[in-house]
């Protein structure tokens, strides 16, 4: 048996602890064994602290030290660095202020304060109904207890007179007073939506009498008679007082934040969201080549890049296009018809690249606009030739719906639809001076002198070996329906014009009387006429007889006679190549050839519409990047970019350098040329 020391655990330092006896509670002293009553003096008896673990050691002096912390109205966690755009300024700017509010806990209540006027209203009513129910309560015991006294009178007599009672009043005492008893209950107020609650009374409009109208314009035009006679009655010096008073209001508004002053960066804007939306399609734009080119032998392809229309425009046929000469992505788009039986209104649009879903100018007109030219040395100034036979100038700087000149029937407009309008160089004053040719036979060209349109008839169109006598003797001449023209490079009096009677007129600007030269061109009406831009001898035309044709100027039969199985509506001359051009036809069809690859058929044959029935009717290269726009008769533009066949270079050969330039091209279409010269002389 172990010793009993050894049982026992070693005693541990005893603490104070509390006794709770019932109610009340003592403390025991464990060291002296009493115990304390509660209201002793605890603070007189020995306490030990009890500290954490991780608490530091202070000195005296560091435990007294004082630490100042000031309590602020600033959000710690606020924002420092907030900028924003200032459109008055154009930059972004620092806000200075901030706010410093932070909401850590919100919540919707339904309680309504007692001094507000629904509080008020609210007490009212429920004081209004706690009366009525009294008051009812009191009538209903006045009631009661007339009934009584009446029931009283009456027993002796019903003694008296046995049986018989009179039962039908009692039953209507009772009744009555049930019907007091019983409190009125209020009538319910329906509440009304506050959301979209109106009175009947306001969804009515009355309109106002006709003399309340007529007595509105009296007092209009007597406050104008007022304030011009007080104008006349100020002395100079008020007047100038009132100018500069003017002037402060107008440098104001000058200041003040105008919508006008965002519209350059909202344009901005619109262009970075539309190179965004339409990313691939720049990116195609810019650096896409198709490598099947290289497995192909002498064929290319078109590359549909963005595609361009306006609702407004959308039952118009796409009637002209023009590139502008100085900004290489802005283009030029008239809207009409060729269908005389369906002639509307006319549109002239203007595009950017940089943003295809809507024009950058949007001009209409009450006819059809049917051509159209920019000029070179002023690209803010288009000229349009109109269906009813008038020619206007619109000026891009100043964007308003109407033109800035515009032809009349006394300044001599053509009287039929024109068909093409051209910008020549200024004459002698240096005036600006364009030509314009219309079904009427007229050549006219028209100088702009002192902000009028002057015409002067070049030359009258004469279908030759029509001429026919009448009675009187009097010679007759058939008139030609002119249809499209084009003015030579360098030779500044000569140019072409084609008739609806498929010929084509070579004319001097100097000659009225006669023609320098006739080309029996085709069968039918001739669309377009062109000049090649590097050889000065060589032209083109196309025609809705199926052909396109490539002459020589000085030679009365054609170079090249190219059949494309449907109604050529236009033909344009690349800029890049003086043996490339391309051709659209009626069936949808664009038609690109090189005449250096292939003298025989187009290196690309491709439709480009999205529907059978669309007929393309006009093409234009651009100046600079190898892209086409094609127009249809929906209103729709397309923009291709042509495949690295269409626009073959000379390659490069071991020691010898490329040569380029207008001399290259030259010779370039001569070769080809002399060929065909060669087998004509064999003939």
């Amino acid at each position: 048996v172990l010793p009993a020391s050894s049982k026992m655990p070693p005693k541990q330092p005893l603490r104070r602890q509390s006794v709770s006896v019932g109610r009340g509670t003592r403390k025991r002293d464990e060291d002296s064994g009493t115990e304390v009553a509660e209201g002793a003096d605890e603070w007189a008896q020995s306490k030990a602290t009890v500290r954490p673990p991780d608490q530091l050691e202070l000195t005296d002096v560091e435990l007294k030290e004082e630490f100042t912390r000031i309590l602020t109205a600033n959000n710690p966690h606020a924002p420092q660095n907030i900028v924003r755009y200032s459109f008055k300024e154009g930059t972004y700017k620092l806000i200075g202020f901030v706010d410093q509010l932070a909401v850590h806990f919100s919540q919707v209540g339904n309680l309504i304060p007692k001094d507000s006027d629904e509080g008020r209203r609210q007490r009212y009513r429920d004081n209004l109904v706690t009366v009525s129910y009294q008051g009812s309560e009191e009538s209903a015991k006045l009631v009661i207890s007339e009934a009584e006294v009446v029931e009283e009178e009456d027993e002796p007599k019903e003694a008296e007179a046995g049986s018989q009672t009179d039962v039908p009043a009692a039953e209507a005492a009772e009744k009555a007073a049930e019907e007091l008893m019983t409190p009125k209950q209020p009538k319910e107020r329906k509440l009304t939506n506050k959301f979209n609650f109106s009175e009947r009374a306001s969804q009515t409009f009355n309109n106002p009498l006709r003399w309340e109208i007529y007595d509105a314009y009296v007092e209009e035009l007597e406050k104008q008679e007022k304030t011009k006679e007080k104008e006349k009655a100020k002395t100079p010096v008020a007047k100038k007082m009132g100018k500069m008073a003017m002037r402060k209001m107008t440098s104001m508004e000058s200041q003040s934040d105008d919508i006008t002053k965002v519209t350059q960066a909202a344009k901005i804007v619109e262009r970075m969201v539309n190179q965004n939306t339409y990313d691939d399609v720049a990116q195609d734009f810019k650096y896409y080549e198709d490598a099947a080119d290289e497995y192909r032998d002498q064929e290319g392809t078109l590359l549909p890049l963005w595609k361009f229309q306006n609702d407004k425009a959308k039952r118009l046929a796409v009637t002209a296009l023009c590139w502008n000469p100085k900004y290489n992505d802005l283009f030029a788009v008239g809207h009409g018809s060729y269908d005389f039986m369906k002639q509307s209104r006319g549109m002239l649009l203007l595009y950017s690249m940089k943003n295809p879903s809507f024009p950058e100018y949007i001009f209409s007109s009450e006819s059809g606009i049917m051509c159209l030219d920019m000029h070179v040395d002023h690209p803010y100034l288009v000229v349009v030739g109109h269906y009813d036979g008038n020619v206007a100038i619109y000026n891009l700087k100043k964007p308003h719906s109407q033109p800035s000149f515009r032809s009349s029937a006394k300044s001599g407009k053509h009287t039929d639809p024109v068909w093409q309008v051209k910008w020549q160089k200024d004459d002698m004053d240096n005036n600006l001076n364009f030509f314009s040719v219309s079904s009427d036979g007229r050549i006219v060209s028209w100088t702009l002198v002192k902000s009028e349109l002057v015409h002067t008839d070049v030359i009258k169109l004469k279908v030759e070996g029509s001429t026919t006598e009448s009675l009187e003797g009097l010679q007759l001449h058939t008139v030609g329906c002119g249809t499209a023209f084009d003015f030579h490079k360098e030779i500044d009096y000569m140019f072409l014009v084609g008739t609806e009677e498929g010929k084509i007129y070579k004319c001097s600007k100097s000659y009225s009387s006669q023609f320098l030269d006739t080309y029996d061109a085709h069968n039918m009406a001739v669309d377009a006429v062109s000049w090649n831009p590097y050889h000065t001898k060589v032209f083109m035309s196309c025609s809705s007889d199926w052909t396109v044709k490539i002459w020589d100027h000085t030679i009365k039969t054609p170079m090249f006679i190219y059949d494309l199985n449907s109604a050529v509506g236009d033909v344009a001359w690349a800029p890049y190549s003086s043996t490339v051009f391309a051709a659209v036809t009626t069936n949808g069809k664009t038609h690109v050839f090189d005449l250096s690859i292939n003298k025989y058929e187009a290196i690309c044959n491709q439709p480009v519409v999205a529907k059978k029935k669309n007929k393309i009717t006009h093409v234009q290269f651009n100046p600079i990047h190898p892209i086409i726009i094609v127009g249809d008769d929906r209103g729709h533009v397309t923009c291709l970019k042509l495949s690295p066949n269409l626009r073959k270079m000379p390659k490069e050969k071991k020691g010898q350098e490329v040569q380029k330039g207008p001399a290259v091209e030259i010779a370039k279409l001569d070769k080809l040329l002399n060929l065909v010269r060669e087998v004509k002389t064999k003939i």
